[in-house]
């Protein structure tokens, strides 16, 4: 299976028209987006394609973020990556966007950190609504709902079972929603991002340990540029169900394409089998022992 990662970055526009810098509006960004991925149609014929986290309204612009929010089944801006994932007959993974969700008592909409996933249809495949949101009682998590529930895309890859969940950004940082999808029967993790470059060392160790642990496929997409101010990171991956990092970008704007064979996850689970050895449902011992160590050299 050929696999492609479109590594967006945010820029201020530079012609001699706009002096000043001013970041590229949404519907600038979208269309500099889609011819850049089209120049790179040669590169196919893909079976998956991934974009980062709110790479068409910002991830850390929360002002915007009710403006743009659009639904992901006819948005103006997102279908048009369904055209490309028909025109293609591939599935693309549109990143997420900011999905409107039903009004409540108040008529007030609550709005959603939301993955979209086309088929090679252009039809909506899939949606994840982000369940862990950023910002420690402000940012995403004063502007955003959380989601409720995993979400998988069962697909046959090459004659395998390519089972993938997904996940959003700061959702890497809780190992649980993973070992959830792990016992639904999950062997690939999809994470778009947009991950701050002065914490892009965690990222690179949490997307392995990820794999390692669930000795899954790791397919991430984060974000270069500066969002706002903040200065993404980059090193979107892919990442071995061994840990191996098969490819990494670098913090700049890149298309990263690998032909990988899913046959892969299956071998690496029989030849080290030690998701069956993990030890569900431990209880707490009645008893412990305590040692206390007075004085000396420990």
């Amino acid at each position: 299976m050929r696999i492609a990662i479109a590594q967006v970055e945010f820029r201020p526009l530079s012609t001699a028209a706009f002096e000043d810098g001013r970041e590229e509006t949404p519907s600038e960004r979208h269309q500099r987006i889609l011819e850049w991925l089209r120049s790179h149609a040669d590169q196919g014929p893909f079976d998956l394609v991934v974009l980062p986290e709110l790479w068409l309204p910002g991830a850390w612009d929360y002002s915007s973020w009710r403006e743009d929010a659009e639904n992901p089944e006819n948005g103006d801006l997102i279908s048009a990556l369904g055209d490309l994932a028909r025109e293609w007959g591939a599935l693309i993974h549109a990143g997420s966007i900011i999905e409107p969700g039903v009004p409540d008592a108040s008529g007030v909409e609550p709005l959603f950190n939301t993955s979209v996933i086309f088929d090679e249809a252009g039809a909506v495949a899939a949606k994840y609504r982000k369940i862990h949101r950023f910002g420690h009682g402000g940012g995403e998590s004063a502007v955003l709902s959380a989601g409720r529930d995993a979400e998988i895309l069962d697909l046959v890859m090459d004659g395998h079972d390519f089972t993938c969940g997904l996940a959003t950004c700061y959702d890497l940082r809780f190992p649980e929603l993973f070992r959830e999808y792990q016992d639904m029967g999950v062997n690939a993790f999809v994470i778009p991002a947009s991950w701050p470059a002065a914490r892009i060392a965690h990222w690179d160790v949490l997307l392995q340990a990820r794999a390692i642990e669930n000795q899954a496929l790791v397919i991430a997409c984060n974000t270069a540029g500066t969002d706002s101010g903040v200065t993404l990171g980059g090193h979107s991956a892919i990442i071995a169900p061994d840990g191996e990092v098969l490819a990494r970008a670098g913090d700049g704007e890149e298309f990263l394409v690998i032909d990988y064979d899913p046959a892969d996850i299956e071998r690496t689970r029989a030849a080290f089998p030690v998701l069956s050895d993990r030890c569900i449902g431990v209880s707490t011992p009645a008893a412990t022992s305590t040692v206390t160590v007075l004085g000396g050299m420990q």
